[in-house]
């Protein structure tokens, strides 16, 4: 299979009547973030701007920020591409996102409310879906809801956005990690178990469950790190 053909099944379509430059970024850090573009994969700029029928400017802008976002790794004279999964970066991203969740979760069991609940329950329902027709991408939207969810109950969206903008490291962690056997079954129960400490009020439990599974990625790298060495740089 040509390079060309590869990256076009792997990006996002553009939607002409939306603004084109969020939309060129968006498509190419989601296609990396879900790693249907793979750790140091060649990008071609020309391809790309072909592929997405734009000109090559705003991809190659849209590959400058990917560059700082530490997703995409430039090197004049050599090419473009896909950053490797860097474990330093995931830890940092770790570090970043269970200070701020554990805090969000703690808050949002403490005022324990009845609607905030309900939509947790309904997120479950659609996670539970998920792990039964084992359907990875579906649990992986709706796990991203769930948290976003948890921020924005208790007026923190802007704390999401943070975790948004780090975690992008982490993301590629977590994909690669649902298709292990019992994964997503774990993940909701871990889902599950927040839910019910929010609903008793306890922000004690409901801090240590958010813990225990933002912390699962530790386990998760050292699995990932001896079994595909090749798409890490630690």
């Amino acid at each position: 299979m040509a390079q060309t053909e590869k990256q076009s099944t792997t990006l996002l379509a553009i939607d002409p009547k939306l603004p084109m430059a969020p939309q060129i970024y968006g498509s190419i850090r989601q296609s990396i973030l879900d790693l249907r573009l793979t750790p140091k994969q060649a990008l071609s700029e020309k391809e790309l701007a072909l592929m997405l029928g734009v000109s090559r400017t705003p991809v190659r802008e849209a590959l400058i920020k990917l560059s700082e976002d530490g997703l995409v790794d430039i090197f004049p004279q050599r090419g473009t591409f896909v950053a490797p999964i860097r474990v330093a970066e995931v830890l940092e991203a770790q570090f970043i996102r269970e200070a701020l969740e554990v805090s969000v979760v703690a808050r949002v069991a403490e005022i324990s409310d009845p609607t905030i609940i309900a939509r947790l329950h309904e997120s479950l329902a659609r996670q539970k879906r998920a792990v039964d027709n084992g359907d990875l991408d579906g649990f992986l939207t709706e796990d991203e809801n769930f948290h976003f969810i948890l921020s924005a109950s208790v007026n923190l969206t802007r704390a999401w956005k943070v975790i948004q903008n780090v975690k992008g490291q982490l993301d590629r962690v977590r994909v690669l990690s649902l298709p292990e056997p019992g994964h997503l079954a774990e993940l909701y129960d871990q889902h599950l178990a927040i839910v019910v400490a929010i609903e008793s009020g306890n922000s004690t439990a409901a801090k240590k469950h958010m813990t225990k599974h933002l912390q699962q990625v530790f386990r998760t790298i050292d699995k990932l790190l001896a079994q595909r060495p090749e798409i890490f740089f630690d």
